[in-house]
């Protein structure tokens, strides 16, 4: 049980990174095709980086006298081979890519309650509205 949660947490490390860069890619582009495969070149470097790094440290554990401690970095090293490789950068992508724009589809009820947070701050106002249109509290305070 404990070699699940420890695992889980990792992976979703690497799905949140994945997907935002490709979700950030078909706000750009908006076509699901090409964002998922410039999101995938975009991260795969890291992730494969950082998916090596702690297979060598899980790994490392083997080298412990304690058996449970072998046991948990033969677990760990395995389990984030695995997830990174089969998983985040086969599976995901290969999904993503069949699915096309039906990755994004949300309904209208539940995107009516959800709020509209933008990390980023690239508003979706054009260029010709002022910036006294998009902000106006800030507007007023000056």
């Amino acid at each position: 049980m404990m070699l699940f949660a420890v695992v889980f947490g990792l992976s979703m490390d690497y799905e949140v990174f994945l997907l935002s860069r490709v979700r950030e890619e078909w706000h750009r582009s908006g076509d699901s095709r090409t964002s998922v495969a410039d999101g995938l070149a975009a991260t795969a470097k890291v992730i494969t980086a950082a998916a090596a790094i702690m297979v060598v440290v899980f790994g490392s554990f083997l080298l412990e006298n304690d058996r449970v401690l072998k046991l948990m970095g033969t677990g760990l090293a395995t389990a984030v081979l695995l997830d990174a490789t089969v998983v985040r950068m086969l599976l995901v992508p290969a999904t993503m890519e069949l699915l096309g724009d039906k990755n994004w589809w949300l309904p209208r009820w539940l995107d009516r309650i959800l709020p509209d947070i933008d990390v980023e701050g690239q508003s979706e106002a054009g260029p010709d509205d002022t910036e006294d249109e998009r902000e106006p509290a800030l507007a007023g305070a000056e």
